[in-house]
């Protein structure tokens, strides 16, 4: 039973033409410029002739990276920025993530290798029918106008642009307008000011002490939201909310 596929990098040809490599648990396949036959051939003058290592582990994978220089990256394309660094020589570093693209710095190039792992299981159910319910952590409601402002918010990053930049007040006010026709920069920075008091990125204007503002609140709002999943690409529904479920 394969449970790992590897897919090159994209060439000059076809890209529906590259093939793919299937492994099984416990099986290896080493990646570079001059590899054993078997191999996966990367003929790019700056990656190094034995680059790396990919091992498949039944539903993950870890990777060597066999380069005494350079830093390898691990990409989730479907978590809005996560990755991994690998460092030059470390050895059997564990990928997490269901669908990976390594990304090779090839003499001014990046070269981007996917590697899918199978679908993960969960664990069904609450964590216990006894005592009180744990609280959440982060408690949002989905339905309110705030988390349509930090789905706004995220929304570049989650639509597969992990680098892109934050849209501004005014940009985020256009894309609300569908849903919620009276949106203002007031209203919406008043949003953006009442999530990072909800969030605990600052405190209320009730205990507050004198100080400087907060800078970059945006972007620790978006930072926060991605790295705890609190907006997820499935909840980008809201910012084109059908007439009749209007947020509040």
């Amino acid at each position: 039973m394969y449970s790992i596929i590897v897919v090159p990098p994209p060439t000059t040809e076809d890209d529906s033409t590259r093939t793919q490599f299937r492994l099984a648990p416990g099986e290896r396949l080493v990646f570079g410029r001059s590899v054993p036959e078997g191999g996966l051939l990367i003929g790019h003058d700056g990656v190094s002739r034995r680059a790396g290592e990919i091992t498949a582990h039944g539903t993950f994978w870890t990777m060597s990276n066999l380069s005494a220089r350079q830093t390898y990256v691990v990409e989730n394309p479907e978590g809005a920025g996560e990755h991994i660094k690998v460092a030059p020589g470390r050895l059997d570093a564990p990928v997490p993530f269901e669908f990976s693209r390594i990304v090779l710095p090839a003499a001014g190039d990046l070269l981007p290798v996917e590697v899918w792992a199978p679908r993960h299981d969960y664990l069904r159910g609450e964590d216990g029918t006894d005592g009180e319910p744990t609280a959440p952590a982060f408690s949002v409601d989905r339905t309110k106008r705030y988390f349509a402002v930090l789905a706004a918010l995220c929304e570049p990053r989650l639509r597969g642009e992990p680098h892109a930049p934050l849209p501004t007040v005014d940009q985020v006010v256009e894309r609300l307008r569908p849903g919620w026709p009276a949106a203002s920069r007031t209203s919406v920075q008043w949003n953006i000011d009442y999530l990072a008091v909800k969030l605990r990125l600052k405190p209320g204007p009730e205990t507050a002490e004198p100080g400087p503002r907060l800078n970059g609140k945006k972007e620790s709002l978006v930072s926060l939201a991605l790295r705890f999943d609190l907006v997820r690409e499935d909840d980008l529904v809201v910012l084109a909310a059908p007439s009749g479920r209007a947020l509040r």
